[in-house]
C-alpha cells in the first residue's frame, strides 16, 4: 500500500506544476488554447489512476499460473549423486568394493549400522562406531549422522 501512495503523490505534483505553467499561456494565447489546456491536465490524472488499477490485477493473475506450474514439473535426479564412485579400502569393508552412487553408499552404511545395532539408544542421531566404522570415521568412537555423511564422502573417489 505504501508504494501505491507514492505514485499517486507523484502524479499530483506534475498536475500542480502544470497549472502554473498554463496560467501564463492563458494571458498570451487565444481563448481556444485555454480550454484545451485544462482538458490535457485532467486526462493524465485520470489515466494514471486507470493505469494503476490494471497493473495490480495482472500481478495477481501472474502469481496464480506460477503456483499452478510448480506442481506440474517433475524432479529429475542430480547426475552427481548418481555417478558411481569407488569406495576406499576402509569403506569397502562395510559397503563392498564395487563402485556405487553416493546415495547407495549411504544406504548400505545405514543397513550396516542397523544390522549391528550401532545407533546410540539414548540419542539415535549418534552412531557408536565398531572397528570397521572407526577406520571410516577417522578413529572417532561416536559420530552424529550428519557428520557421518561428511566423513564418508572423504572415502569416495
Amino acid at each position: 500500500m505504501a508504494t501505491a501512495k507514492k505514485p499517486a503523490a507523484a502524479a499530483k505534483k506534475p498536475v500542480a506544476k502544470a497549472a502554473p505553467k498554463a496560467a501564463p499561456k492563458k494571458a498570451v494565447a487565444a481563448p481556444k488554447k485555454v480550454a484545451a489546456a485544462p482538458k490535457a491536465v485532467a486526462k493524465p490524472a485520470v489515466k494514471t489512476v486507470a493505469k494503476a488499477a490494471p497493473k495490480a490485477a495482472p500481478k495477481k493473475a501472474v502469481a496464480a499460473p506460477k503456483a499452478a506450474a510448480k506442481p506440474a514439473v517433475k524432479r529429475t535426479p542430480n547426475a552427481a549423486f548418481m555417478k558411481p564412485l569407488t569406495p576406499s579400502a576402509a569403506l569397502a569393508e562395510v559397503v563392498g568394493a564395487k563402485p556405487l552412487p553416493r546415495t547407495e553408499v549411504t544406504k548400505k552404511v545405514w543397513e550396516y549400522i542397523k544390522k549391528h545395532n550401532l545407533q546410540n539408544p539414548e540419542n539415535k542421531r549418534n552412531i557408536d562406531a565398531d572397528d570397521k566404522l572407526k577406520a571410516v570415521f577417522g578413529g572417532k568412537k561416536q559420530v552424529s549422522m550428519f557428520e557421518m555423511t561428511k566423513l564418508i564422502s572423504g572415502h569416495l573417489k
